[in-house]
């Protein structure tokens, strides 16, 4: 059972049966808001890409995976790929983590979304950032995060999962950033760690 997050609030992601998830997806899903004139609309593309940044206790940026880096150096983290329009229904681009092989100095994981094209949230539907359960065969959704919020913003600080005792917890952020790559947003995130 999917929870909707509201921005802030926090979800444990220790499983309902019990235990620990140990393989997550952060799925980004988007559609380009329709424009047009004299009662014809024309789709814009919109080219939003997903990002993940791992940082340490301290608060350092350990490493970053993108559309320019699909793999984290450890290989925990994976991008599937960047999606340049938005186009197909569900997830457009994924960030897939094996909790498991997260290295033990990685403490949080931070989400985040801009538009490398440059357009802002006025011109983006629909989008919205989820978590699935991933270690079965099916993957399963257990939260998802609305990113309703329209505005001359081209980037957001989507959620951040950390380590929690011995297992993980996610919060839904939702924080406005500017940056047309996760590079320019590295300042945005810090305050969230």
């Amino acid at each position: 059972m999917s929870v909707s997050l509201a921005k802030g609030q926090r979800l444990s992601l220790e499983k309902s049966g019990g235990g620990q998830l140990t393989r997550v997806v952060m799925g980004l899903g988007w559609d380009a808001s329709a424009k047009g004139l004299f009662g014809r609309r024309k789709s814009i593309d919109v080219d939003l890409d997903a990002s993940c940044l791992l940082f340490d206790a301290r608060g350092a940026l350990v490493d970053q995976v993108w559309f320019q880096q699909l793999r984290s150096r450890d290989g925990s983290v994976t991008h599937t790929g960047d999606n340049r329009t938005g186009a197909g229904e569900g997830d457009d681009e994924s960030i897939i983590v094996d909790l498991t092989a997260v290295p033990a100095a990685v403490t949080s994981l931070v989400f985040t979304v801009n538009s490398f094209t440059g357009q802002d949230f006025t011109q983006i539907e629909n989008a919205f950032c989820r978590l699935l359960d991933a270690a079965g065969p099916q993957p399963t959704e257990i939260a998802r995060y609305e990113l309703s919020g329209s505005g001359k913003h081209n980037a957001q600080v989507m959620a951040k999962v950390a380590r929690d005792g011995s297992g993980w917890a996610m919060t839904a952020i939702g924080a406005i950033a500017t940056g047309r790559t996760v590079k320019d947003l590295v300042p945005a995130v810090v305050p969230f760690l």
